[in-house]
């Protein structure tokens, strides 16, 4: 009970001054519909408050009051107010009435003068039992002011003031006396509401107020029938108004008003089945008793016998929950019982109206499933067994014209690829048998072009068969080359399956060789800067005499004309690089990588049949089997090639000569 008090934002005082409320008010029942929405039915009846008297002249004591008992009627407009009698008849027959409201600078009422409409005033009217009770109460200075009444500015700013009762019965005449028991106070703070209000007609301050009217119906009823039955049928008004013949500052009629909390709210927050009763702890008759409405109608039977068969690991629910509430007015005892078949009837209930839908879901999804099984799934599952045996075909090179699709084609996506599959099947079959009918050729083409080549080249050994002549050496490196072209398909295949015999030598004296010779092959101007000591590196001479004269060939073709191209060697400690620089144009950024391979050139259309890219994929590959690199690096005055080698550790004889 308290959490559902916590949930509408209450705490333990508001319970029980909300209880207090409705035991001490015999008769006042409200509809529970309109307690649900808790908007106020004007005009407003007086409630039961939780203590006897609202102490009128303290404002924080007096405003704590009316907050504690949970009375306050909330406006639209920001303001409030609460209307109830105390719960003993020894503190007086009095109506209290306090609550706050917004309000531009106050007009005090002059002493002595008949015209009330010149000042802020109240107005509080009374009905009860078929009599109309009114008072006007002008807004008076708290104390007297030693300055004479005539002296005395009406219009001014107060903090507080005091509100003098007349009774409403007829005219104001000088014979007229505020009566003694009413009392009224009002306190105005100094700000605005508005944070943005720049001037005194935008600028409203919330005004607090405080009254207690004398009822004389009221004295001579005894504490234990206090309070009267006749309140239970009162309705109470109260008007605020502005100096001349405005509209109310305030009006308790005023629609759109929010009730208090009240117990038939609770109404709306109890399940079917639960029950909540509250008595006095030593009676049997419930003071209030709540039930919670049945909005959906029975489920079906068989339902609720089904979820009840579900097993439940949970603990046996409790459901019954008691507690006491001590209030001014004596020990009340709380109850809250629920019935556990009212949860199975709305779970049953949901149950029912998803049923069919689950079901006919359920039945949507097998029938797409059988659908797609007998229409798709089938059919992709043959479609993925013949693409891995395509698959597996190409990599055995076997025939694929035996593989056949015609079954899997159709109108439809799957029907589409198969007849995709198969026309790329047998477009691969027909280039493959292309592809080995041209090789076969070009093997053939190779093979005679080679025989043709070696028989010259045998003729020129005989003539130059001394080892010490340069020719001797240069012919031996044009059968090495006929030797790896000859029986392959492809220069490049040729060049990449080629094999080199890696030996130590000295690379300072081999080229000192290179430089030297380099006009045999029309490369002239070579300047080699050579080393002071011998430089030992792991490598092929016939390849790496290639690679060089390949690079050499290219300078040539690149370099300034009546420039040099020079040779350098830069050591570390663990290779050695060779650095070929020529003085000219430099390579394009987007080409430094791709100059190195297969059939890239940059020769005019008059020379691309004695250029076709070769020379520098030649000696990428060369050094790539030596364990070496080559690479292109554009420099302020040209282009430089780095040949870098591998260090060795002991010579052999050399084979190369000047």
């Amino acid at each position: 009970l308290l959490d559902l008090g916590r949930e509408q934002g209450l705490g333990l005082r508001d319970l029980q001054s909300d209880l207090a409320s409705q035991v001490g008010i015999e008769g006042q029942k409200h509809d529970p519909l309109a307690a649900a929405t808790q908007r106020a039915v004007v005009p407003l009846r007086p409630l039961g408050l939780p203590f006897s008297a609202i102490e009128l002249d303290d404002k924080n004591k007096a405003q704590q009051a009316v907050e504690m008992a949970g009375c306050l009627v909330q406006y639209p407009d920001a303001s409030s107010l609460c209307v109830g009698v105390g719960n003993a008849a020894y503190a007086g027959a009095f109506l209290y009435i306090a609550g706050s409201f917004g309000s531009n600078e106050l007009v005090i009422h002059t002493p002595g003068d008949l015209d009330f409409s010149r000042a802020h005033r109240a107005r509080i009217e009374v009905q009860m039992a078929g009599e109309t009770l009114r008072w006007i109460a002008p807004l008076e200075w708290a104390q007297e002011p030693r300055i004479s009444s005539q002296a005395l500015p009406q219009s001014t700013t107060v903090a507080r003031a005091r509100l003098a009762g007349f009774a409403d019965s007829g005219a104001i005449n000088v014979a007229s006396r505020p009566q003694k028991d009413f009392r009224g106070w009002l306190w105005r703070d100094g700000r605005c509401f508005a944070a943005d209000a720049t001037d005194t007609a935008t600028c409203l301050k919330r005004a607090f107020l405080s009254v207690r009217v004398p009822i004389d119906r009221f004295k001579g009823v005894a504490n234990g029938a206090w309070p009267p039955a006749q309140l239970s049928e009162a309705t109470v008004r109260v008007e605020v108004l502005p100096p001349g013949d405005g509209a109310p500052l305030f009006d308790s009629d005023t629609q759109g008003a929010s009730l208090p909390f009240s117990w038939n709210a609770l109404t709306q927050l109890l399940l079917p089945g639960e029950r909540l009763t509250v008595r006095a702890t030593h009676s049997a008759k419930p003071i209030i008793e709540l039930v919670g409405v049945q909005d959906t109608p029975p489920a079906p039977r068989w339902i609720e016998r089904l979820l009840r068969a579900l097993p439940l690991e949970a603990a046996p629910i409790n459901a019954s929950v008691n507690d006491t509430i001590i209030t001014s007015l004596g020990r009340y005892d709380i109850a809250l019982t629920g019935d556990p078949r009212s949860v199975d009837a709305r779970v049953a209930d949901v149950a029912s109206r998803v049923l069919w839908f689950v079901a006919a879901m359920l039945g949507s999804i097998a029938l797409a499933w059988l659908a797609l099984e007998l229409r798709i799934i089938r059919r992709i599952t043959l479609l993925t067994k013949r693409a891995a045996t395509v698959s597996s075909s190409v990599r055995a090179a076997d025939d694929l014209a035996r593989i056949d699709l015609s079954d899997l084609r159709g109108s439809d996506e799957l029907g589409v690829l198969a007849r995709g599959l198969q026309d790329l099947v047998r477009k691969v079959n027909e280039d493959v048998k292309r592809e080995q009918i041209r090789a076969d050729q070009e093997k053939d083409t190779w093979h005679a072009v080679g025989h043709e080549i070696m028989s010259p080249l045998q003729s020129l050994m005989v003539l130059h068969a001394n080892a010490n002549d340069p020719s001797h050496r240069y012919i031996s490196r044009m059968q090495q080359a006929v030797k790896v072209l000859y029986g392959h398909a492809s220069p490049s295949e040729a060049l990449q399956s080629a094999s080199v015999q890696i030996g130590a030598f000295d690379l300072n004296g081999f080229l000192n060789a290179v430089s030297q010779n380099a006009q045999s092959i029309g490369v002239n101007g070579v300047v080699y800067h050579a080393a002071h000591e011998n430089m030992l590196v792991r490598a092929d001479e016939y390849a790496l005499e290639d690679s060089i004269g390949h690079v050499l060939n290219n300078a040539q073709r690149h370099r300034r004309v009546g420039s040099p191209i020079t040779i350098t060697l830069e050591p570390t400690a663990t290779d050695i690089t060779v650095c070929i620089h020529n003085e000219g144009t430099g390579i394009a950024p987007e080409r430094l990588h791709s100059i190195f391979e297969y059939g890239e050139s940059e020769a005019s259309a008059e020379a691309s049949a004695s250029q076709r890219g070769q020379g520098l994929f030649v000696a990428k590959t060369y050094l790539a089997k030596m364990g070496g690199t080559i690479s292109a690096h554009n420099e302020r005055e040209g282009v430089a090639f780095r040949l870098t080698l591998l260090r060795a550790l002991t010579p052999r004889e050399p084979s190369f000569r000047r």
